[in-house]
């Protein structure tokens, strides 16, 4: 997922009442090449290992999981979706368990 891909996924996903979401900038590889850098003032070029992505973890109710992936395959077209059951939540400054917490 692009750096400015974030925001338009995390405004739609507010409309639809997913409330958080994390976001962390990782370095990873997949198919494409990541772009070259120029090293030692422009006259050595360097293509790194692992290029810089971006990881979206969103955690919501089942109802509300075709529409998030909808959302983020209109407004992203580079990267993945997985999905994956989560078994419980816990809200440690409430005590709130289940869906409620989330």
């Amino acid at each position: 997922m692009a750096e400015n891909d974030i925001s338009k996924v995390s405004e739609a996903l507010k409309k639809i009442g997913v409330g958080g979401i994390t976001v962390l900038k990782v370095k990873g590889r997949g198919k494409a090449i990541p772009p070259s850098i120029h090293a030692s003032k422009g006259t050595e070029i360097y293509t790194p290992e692992f290029g810089d992505k971006y990881l979206l973890m969103v955690v919501l109710p089942e109802v509300k999981k075709n529409d998030a992936v909808n959302i983020i395959k209109d407004n992203s077209k580079i990267g993945k979706i997985f999905i994956t059951p989560v078994i419980d939540a816990i809200d440690l400054a409430t005590g709130v368990e289940g869906e409620s917490a989330i």
